[in-house]
């Protein structure tokens, strides 16, 4: 059994209600078909009857519940709660009301605000921003987490390495340019979520163009003092760095480059010193390596509200929607 395999079968194991917010693009009912036919997820599909109409044909999407947030009898009170969340922005009712009907993640959200809904997957055709925004406006951060990070799940096939192929390239999707403080929070993050879909005890190793000190400079500094606070603050990860993505992975190359880590040559867990590293790493392994990405996975947010690729396929959607159910077990 294959590791996107697994997760679908944990998700089919406690199923889910999962929003899925574009349904203006075909692609999501290609996913909401598949998902209904592995019994992965209860699917809710956001579209208006015309947008239904134009992507939906062929596709057997009978058992997933289809809302148009324009006519949904539960608009009035979304907009009324909707409103008092958002009170010191200014928002009205009539704002709010619009909000919904004009952009469905915010529909998609109060779902899952109020309790109608268990996770949300969006963005194969809207960008992170407009997948993020509402989520962190109604939803909010998971208490006690500093900050909301993303992580592409990599699957390698025929791979010796990370756990049997499988790894987390984090911040791969979200954090700009992180400090060392961040950095630190990305790699908690990215190991407890690790721990929760793999199963297996995450190595964090903390990426840089230098190994130990074999080079100077300020970003490789950032990211041995983003490895001195993950040790001191999260003191019960395996972790370490700064390391090389060679010496992080492979064993030969860690005995010469970081003799005596618990971390190189094991590392599961890879985080990038800044969003450029991260995106172009998971689109290497993705397209060079053949690797199955799934993602870009949000961890920080009180409820499972995830983003895609906007090059994702159906099964890529599908994947991501077994991850987000899988989440929502752990919550």
């Amino acid at each position: 059994m294959g590791f996107i395999d697994t997760i679908k079968a944990k998700a089919a194991a406690n199923k889910k209600t999962i929003v899925l917010a574009e349904g203006m693009d075909r692609r999501i009912y290609e996913a909401a078909a598949k998902c209904i036919a592995e019994d992965i997820a209860d699917i809710v599909i956001l579209a208006s009857p015309e947008e239904v109409a134009a992507n939906s044909e062929g596709l057997d999407i009978s058992k997933a519940t289809v809302i148009d947030p324009k006519t949904s009898d539960k608009l009035e009170a979304y907009a009324v709660k909707l409103a008092e969340l958002r009170a010191k922005k200014g928002v009205t009712v009539d704002q709010a009301r619009d909000m919904m009907t004009s952009d469905y993640m915010f529909y998609a959200c109060m779902m899952v605000k109020m309790g109608d809904a268990d996770g949300v997957v969006s963005g194969a055709c809207h960008s992170t921003a407009n997948t993020l925004r509402p989520s962190l406006q109604i939803v909010k951060t998971k208490p006690g987490c500093k900050l909301v990070s993303a992580f592409f799940l990599i699957v390698v096939p025929d791979c010796e390495y990370g756990e049997k192929g499988t790894f987390i390239f984090a911040d791969s999707g979200l954090e700009q340019n992180p400090d060392p403080e961040k950095l630190a929070a990305i790699a908690a993050s990215s190991a407890e979520s690790f721990e929760l879909l793999v199963g297996v005890e995450p190595k964090v190793a903390m990426l840089s163009h230098s190994t130990k000190g074999s080079a100077k400079h300020a970003d490789v500094d950032k990211v041995v003092e983003a490895t001195r606070i993950a040790k001191e603050t999260y003191p019960n990860i395996k972790v370490d760095g700064e390391l090389q993505l060679d010496a992080a992975i492979v064993p030969s190359v860690a005995a010469s480059k970081a003799p005596g880590s618990e971390v190189a040559g094991q590392a599961n867990v890879l985080i990038f010193p800044d969003l450029d590293a991260g995106n172009i790493g998971y689109k290497l392994a993705q397209r060079l390596g053949k690797a199955e990405a799934y993602g870009p996975v949000t961890q920080g947010i009180a409820a499972p509200i995830n983003d895609l690729s906007r090059g994702c396929s159906a099964d890529d959607i599908v994947g991501v929607v077994a991850i987000t159910s899988v989440q929502c077990t752990a919550k």
